[in-house]
């Protein structure tokens, strides 16, 4: 399914994607990612909540960056205090197809099978996927140790 590239007039969209729950090392890594993005003129998109989604946001936030924050359940006071626009869905893991969407790259960090669900819905709408140690997909994906190097290349592909 081809997705529309990002046009030059509007901030390009990353999204940040992982474990709700990790620990301090990786929360850190995604903030590494999300301050990269902001700096350099990105928006970050998140599911909203704990882990490396908070990482993300507060990195970005850090950098006076955008966070949107796409959330599983129907009130906004579940997201992350780091997120400036909260998105509730009501609509549990299904709302992993929305945080994907909204993307115009994926920056992906180790997790469960949301995320793994989350990297696939990526392949199959095209999008790009930057894989810091996380699932292994096959070719398409970049593989990356470094968030800073995964920041840059999500933004980059973002742009094409």
């Amino acid at each position: 399914m081809a997705t529309p590239k990002q046009s030059n007039s509007r901030k390009p969209v990353i999204a940040v994607i992982g474990a709700g729950k990790c620990s301090k090392k990786m929360r850190d890594a995604a903030a590494e990612v999300g301050r990269y993005v902001a700096e350099h003129g990105g928006l970050i998109v998140c599911g909203g909540l704990g882990g490396v989604m908070e990482g993300a946001a507060r990195g970005a936030r850090e950098a006076g960056g955008t966070v949107i924050g796409i959330i599983p359940g129907d009130s906004a006071a579940e997201a992350n205090e780091f997120v400036d626009l909260v998105i509730p869905t009501g609509m549990g893991e299904a709302r992993n197809i929305l945080v994907i969407r909204t993307a115009d790259a994926v920056v992906a960090f180790p997790g469960k099978y949301g995320t793994l669900t989350e990297m696939a819905f990526a392949r199959l709408f095209d999008k790009p996927l930057v894989s810091v140690q996380a699932w292994k997909l096959g070719e398409e994906v970049i593989q990356v140790e470094d968030a800073t190097e995964a920041a840059k290349l999500a933004l980059e592909l973002a742009s094409k």
